[in-house]
């Protein structure tokens, strides 16, 4: 005997074994067709039969199933439940074979539409209204399908159809896979075996990988877009009014940066004192005089939390509007918060000098890096004769800046750490900076990458007066229990260095107490410790009663947390497009495929003319540094990978004459040494 079941929404037949029991509590233990062993009681079974065989009245059910007219099945049916047994008669007649018994299960099961189920071989048909709605729910359906099949076609020719292209973006970055859209994309690249971007790209749809990754990017940290809503600016009235109070700082000052910075929030100023000493200021800019907490553009901060750089354009954490105002641009006064300190001849820190203030600073120069690194050297900053801009005045600084870096060695050596040298500027070494420029020629985008050497004299200078400036505000926050954004770096690991909002060592820079401050206009924690900073500046002692964040505020805790994330994002953005870009070099340079590389460690390896990092397993048991000629091709713009091949290593005795100080990395990180 076979029986006729249901089985997770599916009709099905199998050949009894054996039975036990009578009646309703009978139940057989049978055998599917697919040989599986069941066990059906009665309740369960809508049809017995002795003939024909199980497999010859499946393939005829649902070979009948296909011709059965649903609309004319509804037609026929009464307005009451019903049995399979009595709507087969209604519709095939009172001789109905068991395997039209059987295509009608298997249709009524598979037309919720016409039909609803109430129980084992039985429904009742739904109500006109219902069935209207279904029919038309169908039809749509239909549609939905013939337009994803007319999409799907044209994807895979290599044409984004037109009703697609609003929400290209949307579909490669945030897709919603229930639309038809998604499904028409994810079918196409299942057949051609492409990637939803490699698809796009070759449909034109996006521009490029860069476009890709630029996107992408931005969907996650700007899904509003980066632009900024012209009608957020400062408010001149309050900009007035918070400048008017500030005495005119009796100083000269000036800056150090590269041509490419527009966000200029430090200076630096030497003024002789009536002893014969020195006073040094570290003015930086303040936005914090007038963007106040909660309000409008410190929400739009704190959304940003840090301008975005990367190669060939940057996203700055405030409108330019608003850097415009507080950068430090030469040829007027400009609102900072400043930091002074007196030195003797020697450059040493006259202790107990340390004094803040906010005032308006006359910045009379925007010295730039590119026009005066290579003039400033020691031997010039010695001779009287020589004559370039603040010739006297970066003397100072440098011989001041040589005690600091010392100072901070000794607190190195105590924390286990090697001393980092100073001024030593090694040709062969991998530490060192990287200008991108992008340009158009002819339409096409070409990247230019300038190596910078570390450790130049004016590198010195900048990093050590603002690692002190840093410094010396942690120090303030700390000894009048003012929180703040400190940053600390203790023991190993990835977690290392952090942010948190009480005081503690940095021991990769050798100090006590570290909190970022020089750069307002382009970091959140930087413009959070201004607050605070500001308040001691013009209160003093009663300082916690009036700053904008109290011990243990909980919003300055997420701060904290958010920056982290944020700031680490970014940083991470940064590197995947100097990849991209450097993958662009490559592809551009005649002779750049064919390159001297550098092991680092587990097969990773640098190339020495830019700075790419490319795995190449051949190179994983060779010693750290090993120098090896290799040829870079099938390069992956997308994936931001390259295949490496190597046809020559360097002799090891070579490699170690050449580069005997790179053995070790620096344990300070490049942010925390270089905070300008």
């Amino acid at each position: 005997m076979h029986l006729l079941y249901e089985e997770g929404g599916d009709i099905k037949i199998a050949t009894v074994q054996s039975t036990s029991g009578e009646g309703d509590a009978q139940s057989w233990q049978a055998t599917s067709l697919t040989g599986k062993k069941i066990k059906l009681k009665a309740k369960e079974v809508w049809l017995r039969f002795e003939k024909p065989e199980a497999q010859l009245v499946m393939d005829e059910a649902h070979s009948l199933s296909t011709e059965i007219d649903l609309q004319f099945l509804w037609d026929c049916a009464p307005e009451e439940e019903f049995s399979l047994l009595e709507v087969s008669q209604e519709y095939f007649g009172a001789g109905a074979s068991i395997s039209q018994q059987a295509s009608l299960a298997i249709a009524l099961q598979g037309a919720p539409v016409f039909f609803r189920r109430k129980g084992r071989g039985r429904f009742q048909r739904a109500p006109l209204e219902q069935l209207q709605a279904g029919l038309a729910a169908l039809e749509r359906k239909k549609k939905e399908l013939e337009q994803q099949t007319i999409w799907q076609e044209e994807l895979i020719v290599g044409i984004f159809p037109e009703d697609l292209k609003s929400q290209a973006h949307q579909l490669l970055f945030a897709p919603d896979k229930n639309t038809s859209a998604y499904k028409a994309l994810s079918a196409a690249c299942t057949q051609t075996g492409e990637t939803p971007a490699q698809l796009m790209i070759r449909c034109k749809a996006i521009a490029s990988p860069l476009d890709y990754h630029q996107g992408l990017f931005l969907k996650s940290y700007f899904p509003k877009g980066a632009h900024y809503n012209p009608g957020i600016t400062i408010d001149q009235g309050a900009y007035a009014a918070a400048i008017q109070e500030l005495p005119i700082a009796e100083v000269s000052a000036f800056s150090i940066d590269d041509s490419g910075t527009t966000e200029i929030d430090d200076a630096l100023s030497v003024t002789l004192l009536p002893n014969g000493n020195h006073q040094i200021g570290v003015h930086i800019a303040a936005p914090g005089l007038v963007i106040a907490r909660d309000d409008v553009l410190d929400q739009l901060a704190r959304q940003r939390m840090s301008t975005v750089y990367f190669p060939g354009d940057k996203i700055t954490m405030l409108p330019p509007a608003v850097i415009e105002q507080f950068s430090l641009d030469a040829g007027a006064s400009r609102p900072s918060l400043s930091l002074y300190v007196e030195i003797n001849g020697e450059g040493g820190l006259i202790s107990d000098s340390l004094h803040m203030r906010a005032e308006m600073v006359p910045i009379a120069a925007n010295l730039r890096l590119e026009d005066l690194e290579h003039r400033v050297t020691d031997e010039a900053l010695a001779d009287e004769g020589v004559d370039f801009p603040y010739r006297h005045e970066l003397a100072i600084l440098w011989r001041a800046a040589k005690l600091l870096h010392a100072g901070r060695q000794e607190r190195r050596l105590a924390n286990g750490l090697r001393a980092e040298q100073l001024g030593v500027i090694d040709p062969n070494a991998l530490a060192r900076d990287f200008h991108f420029q992008i340009k158009k020629v002819a339409g096409i985008e070409r990247v230019e990458i300038t190596p910078r050497q570390r450790g130049s004299i004016l590198d010195t200078i900048v990093s050590e007066w603002m690692i002190y400036c840093n410094s010396a505000a942690g120090r303030l926050l700390a000894e009048h229990g003012l929180p703040g954004l400190f940053r600390t770096q203790k023991g190993w690991g990835p977690l290392r260095t952090r942010m948190q909002t009480q005081p503690g060592p940095h021991e990769g820079l050798g100090l006590d107490c570290y909190a970022w401050s020089t750069s307002p206009l382009r970091r959140y924690a930087d413009l959070v410790n201004q607050w605070q900073l500001i308040a001691l500046a013009k209160h003093g002692v009663t300082a916690k009663m009036v700053a904008p964040f109290t011990p243990k505020d909980s919003a300055l805790m997420a701060i904290a947390a958010d920056f982290e994330s944020c700031y680490q994002a970014y940083a991470e953005y940064q590197d995947r497009m100097e990849k991209y870009w450097c993958l662009r070099w490559i592809e551009q340079e005649p002779n750049a495929k064919t390159v001297y590389v550098r092991h680092l460690k587990e097969g990773m390896s640098r190339v020495e003319p830019i700075p790419l990092h490319l795995p190449i397993p051949e190179l994983a048991t060779h010693l750290r540094m090993t120098r090896a000629k290799v040829v870079i091709d099938s390069i992956d713009l997308l994936q931001l990978s390259a295949s490496v091949r190597v046809l020559e290593l360097e002799s090891i005795e070579k490699v170690s004459e050449q580069t005997p100080d790179t053995a070790e990395p620096v344990e300070a990180s490049t942010d925390d040494a270089n905070p300008s």
